[in-house]
């Protein structure tokens, strides 16, 4: 089953953390991403700009809406996601335990319903 883990944490630029709390965080997730890799399940990762630099678009008034900013002001944003496939939830839970923001943040665990891949959309077995 193919599962993507949001990461979501307080956002800190390279000064308000500091060199070598920057260097462990990136050396942390470097060790969870190889890890993943190793084990077969990782299919992607990502890690986002600061929400700061995000532009949110909606046409749910009917009209373009394009704003500055991420779609919700809070002091935790997306930061990053690694998107994942493993045999069942209690896998994901798993590997979500592991991630190194985990211990700052939370991380969301959101099962994949559709993938577009090689020109169409697949549906995973069970959807």
């Amino acid at each position: 089953m193919r599962y993507t883990l949001l990461l979501h944490y307080p956002e800190m630029s390279p000064d308000e953390l500091g060199p070598e709390a920057m260097a462990e965080g990136m050396r942390a997730f470097d060790l969870y991403a190889k890890e993943l890799n190793d084990a077969g399940a990782l299919q992607s990762a990502e890690v986002l700009q600061p929400s700061a630099i995000s532009t949110t678009v909606s046409l749910a008034g009917g009209e373009l809406v394009v704003q500055d900013g991420p779609f919700a002001a809070t002091k935790e944003q997306l930061g990053g996601t690694f998107v994942i496939d493993v045999a069942d939830l209690d896998a994901a839970i798993a590997w979500a335990a592991k991630v190194p923001s985990a211990q700052y943040g939370t991380v969301e665990i959101r099962p994949t319903a559709t993938r577009f891949v090689d020109g169409e959309w697949t549906a995973f077995a069970g959807m």
